[in-house]
């Protein structure tokens, strides 16, 4: 599932190649995806004719700023964005089309069919759902440690549980949430309300160093993630511990543990993140 970085390089990427353009038509060849409104005619009617302004990203998701709304979007596994001239035959699994005024599309593309669109009339997309669950992103000023420290006290789920839940700290995924735990030496099955102020210190710190560095990348590429236009993030080159089970730790030379927590695949060295 594409995470904050490789949202962020989507938004960048995307808004090289959309920005101002006018939309003047919209197919939808899988309605589900829509969630807001839930009348598919209606959701092509207030798209027609407007413009994207701006791309903004809010945890995983998406918001393409138009004229008079915001479009809501989450990738979820395997959705992806690109630009094509309209004469260009569509993919396989090509979902929503967005058509503009220049002759391209902007397409929506996802195997699993999992992703979400909802559409919101401008300034109200942040006070109802999914928005309005969310946590501070991790880059923003209400992120402070102060913050994150008190919701680690008031809860009894183990670490990598906590991190992983949107509502605590937006943006976070499997992937980011194994290595920040790694540069903070702590174990992913730790209490939360267990870890002193500097282990949750150090967990902050390392969440947020991770992240701009991934960012920098250009994501990680996992399987079937890449941009908006087909490139390959390179932060997969910079990972610890995801994706390297039974592989020397980079730090001390044992081997990285795969384990599940919490349901989820779960990468640690037990020796660097030791259990005390």
């Amino acid at each position: 599932m594409p995470e904050l970085p490789e949202v962020e390089t989507i938004k960048n990427t995307l808004k090289r190649f959309v920005i101002d353009k006018t939309i003047t038509d919209v197919s939808v060849f899988w309605p589900n995806i829509i969630k807001q409104p839930d009348d598919i005619d209606h959701f092509k009617h207030l798209l027609t004719e407007q413009s994207i302004r701006d791309i903004h990203r809010r945890g995983k998701f998406l918001l393409f700023e138009l004229d008079d709304a915001v479009l809501v979007s989450h990738l979820r596994m395997e959705g992806k964005y690109s630009v094509h001239p309209s004469a260009e035959p569509l993919k396989k699994h090509t979902h929503v089309i967005f058509k503009f005024n220049n002759g391209e599309e902007l397409r929506y593309n996802d195997v699993r069919k999992f992703g979400t669109m909802h559409l919101f009339k401008k300034g109200d997309e942040r006070n109802n759902k999914p928005l309005n669950q969310l946590g501070p992103d991790p880059f923003d000023e209400a992120f402070t440690l102060d913050y994150f420290y008190q919701k680690l006290k008031k809860t009894d789920r183990v670490i990598k549980s906590v991190l992983l839940d949107q509502a605590v700290v937006a943006g976070l995924g499997n992937i980011y949430v194994d290595e920040t735990l790694f540069k903070a030496h702590i174990h992913p099955l730790k209490k939360a309300n267990k870890l002193k102020k500097r282990e949750a210190k150090a967990i902050w710190e390392a969440a947020i160093h991770t992240l701009k560095e991934a960012v920098a990348q250009g994501g990680t590429t996992i399987r079937s993630y890449v941009n908006s236009q087909g490139d390959m993030g390179m932060f997969q080159q910079e990972l610890f511990v995801y994706g390297h089970e039974n592989e020397p730790c980079k730090t001390c030379g044992n081997p990285v543990v795969k384990m599940k927590v919490g349901g989820r695949g779960t990468h640690v060295c037990v020796s660097c993140q030791k259990m005390k």
